[in-house]
Order: structure tokens, then sequence, then C-alpha cells
């Protein structure tokens, strides 16, 4: 068994399609065809059937698929931690959701990485629906953000901060003053950061539960940028109370009052059950005290104390 065999056929169980799996892996189907023969005749084992139904897996097939993605990880690990004793240094991988990256990671981050000069943070943001599969493939070594529903029994969460989103706009729009009916607001224009792309988290539970039309959602590149755009008398934003404090104090931003808001949220850290030491310290850390000031404030980061993977978007 080769690596990409295996890898062909883990992607082949994560989405029941040798069609989504080649996407997936950016190779053909008959590149994906191809590894699964060659397992099934050094194995001797069909591995699975395709039904009316989808794709039914054989005994065999199934031991495959959790044997799979254990030998992967070990694969991938041992390259890491081979690099890494190399180099002298250790890597934490960090998957964040969009809010959580753009508001509380460098606090977080910055705070943790002083803690260990050996220890390199990389940081890239993504979509909370992809936490389990990203851990469970070790492609990151810890997520933190909105807690996905149904976690497989090898990974853990942590609660880690109480937050609450608040909905603001300029002190000249017309909802700046007065109770908005909930059907006036539907109708407004919805200023949104990259966290309304998502499935998970509290404003696309809130964007859900007004029904806001698609065509009355503005998502920028930042939340900042939709924050920005919101003190022009753009719009209406949801925000973290948090990141808006001094604007509202200084009347830069108002908040705008209705039923629909503010709601609750809360960040957890997700990682396995076997996480690295770094992992582990991490999602213990994050709950501290310190450390939610240190989100909070949204202290900068030291260059070469944190290096962000970049994730380029277009957004039509």
């Amino acid at each position: 068994m080769t690596p990409t065999q295996l890898r062909a056929f883990a992607a082949v169980v994560r989405h029941g399609s040798v069609k989504r799996a080649a996407a997936e892996l950016k190779v053909s189907e008959s590149a994906v065809s191809l590894n699964i023969g060659q397992l099934r005749k050094e194995l001797g084992d069909q591995l699975f059937t395709r039904t009316s139904a989808g794709l039914a897996f054989t005994p065999g097939g199934l031991r495959l698929a959790s044997r799979s993605a254990e030998l992967l990880g070990l694969q991938d690990r041992t390259i890491l931690e081979v690099s890494q004793a190399g180099r002298g240094r250790r890597l934490l991988r960090v998957a964040g959701s969009s809010l959580f990256a753009e508001h509380a990671a460098p606090g977080l981050l910055e705070l943790f990485g002083a803690r260990a000069a050996d220890l390199d943070i990389e940081l890239s943001v993504r979509d909370p629906a992809q936490f389990e599969t990203l851990l469970l493939t070790r492609a990151v070594d810890i997520a933190i953000g909105s807690l996905p529903g149904g976690l497989d029994p090898a990974l853990v969460a942590r609660p880690v901060m109480n937050h609450q989103i608040v909905l603001v706009t300029g002190p000249g729009h017309p909802l700046a003053t007065g109770h908005t009916s909930l059907s006036r607001l539907r109708e407004q224009t919805w200023l949104l950061g990259p966290s309304a792309a998502s499935s998970l988290g509290a404003v696309p539970a809130m964007l859900r539960r007004l029904a806001v039309s698609e065509d009355r959602q503005q998502i920028f590149q930042s939340h900042t940028a939709a924050i920005e755009e919101a003190k022009r008398d753009r719009g209406v934003a949801p925000v973290l109370s948090f990141t808006v404090a001094q604007d509202l104090t200084e009347r830069r931003l108002v908040r705008v009052s209705s039923a629909a808001a503010p709601i609750d949220g809360q960040w957890h850290t997700i990682r396995l059950n076997a996480a690295t030491p770094a992992a582990d310290e991490l999602s213990r850390f994050a709950a501290t005290p310190r450390a939610i000031q240190a989100m909070v404030r949204g202290t900068g980061v030291t260059v070469g104390r944190f290096r962000p993977s970049i994730h380029v978007t277009l957004w039509s």
C-alpha cells in the first residue's frame, strides 16, 4: 500500500463518491479508480461496491477506512516531527473561524507564542464545518471557533470564550434611532464579513433566522471592512461587541435596537485526543483569564512569532 493509494481511498470514504474524491485531491477520476483497484488487488478485498443508494463498504473496506486515517496521520506526523527536529523548532498549525482569526487570534497567539522560543505558529482561516475533517486527517493540530455538531469520538472540545454579536450602523442611518421591527431589519443592506459565508456560527444563524435574502447581503473580505462601511451609513453590520466598544462610545457607530440582537456565541478549541503537546497546551491556555484578555485586547503579533497561511478568496 502506498500513501497515494490510501489518500485516494480515504477521500472516497469521506465523500462517498469517486468523483468528489477526485475533486478534493485535484486528480482525475480514473486516477482515483486506479489507486482503488491497486488496493483491491493487493488486499484481495473489493472494499466497496456501488449501489443505487451510494457506496456500500465491505467489512474489510470499513476496517481499511479506519486504518487509512491512522496510517496517513502517522506519516504526516512523522514527516513534520523529522522536519522540526532538523530545524530545532516545533510547528503548531491552527485553524480558526474567520471571526476568531481576525479579531481574537492575534492577541492569543502572540501571548502563547511568547511562552516558547522554539515554537512557530501557523494560522489558517477555515470554515468551522471543515474542522472535523481537518483534524482527523491531521491537516491541522487544533481548531478554534464555532463548535460543529456531532463531533467524532476521537476529538475533544473545550469552551474558550463567550462573545456577543450586536447590530450596528452609522449615526446617520435611519435605523440609528428607535426600535426596529424584524421585517424592517430584514429589508436593510447587510454589511458582512467572511463569517457570513460559513454554515456555522452566530452570524449565519442570525441571517437564516431572519430570512435575509442574498441580494440584501454584501460580503466583504474582512469584518473590519464591513464595519467601516457601516460607519458610512451604508447598511447594518453584525459585529463582535468587544471590537466596536470604542466606536460606540465615540458615536462613530450606533447599536441597532431590535429583537434580533444581541445574540450570544461561544468559541471552542477542538483537538484530537492524541494531540501534540503544543496543541494540548494551547487548548488549556486559551481558556485562561490572561488569554481571554489578550483576545479582547487584540494585541498585535511580533514578526517571526506567527506565520499565517494565505488563502485568497475572489468574490463575484
